[in-house]
């Protein structure tokens, strides 16, 4: 799949763009908190959604992995 990667990238952008943080920080708080590997995980459905759903999944999985950050 080499989309993957593209998607990976531009939705780590988004997700820090978001949370005003670099894609550095995003990166590493979705990695902590296992938002990276429900991206993974769940690629096939989530690639078919917007940016803003794909932010708030990954915000709720990272909630249930001990993140910090509340979807506003």
């Amino acid at each position: 799949m080499e989309f993957k990667p593209s998607y990976f990238i531009m939705t780590i952008r988004k997700f820090a763009e978001h949370y005003s943080m670099t894609s550095k920080q995003a990166y590493q708080y979705l990695k902590r908190f296992a938002g990276i590997a429900f991206l993974d995980d769940c690629f096939e459905a989530e690639h078919t959604l917007s940016f803003e759903d794909a932010i708030e999944d990954l915000t709720r999985v990272c909630q249930n992995h001990g993140g910090y950050l509340k979807y506003a």
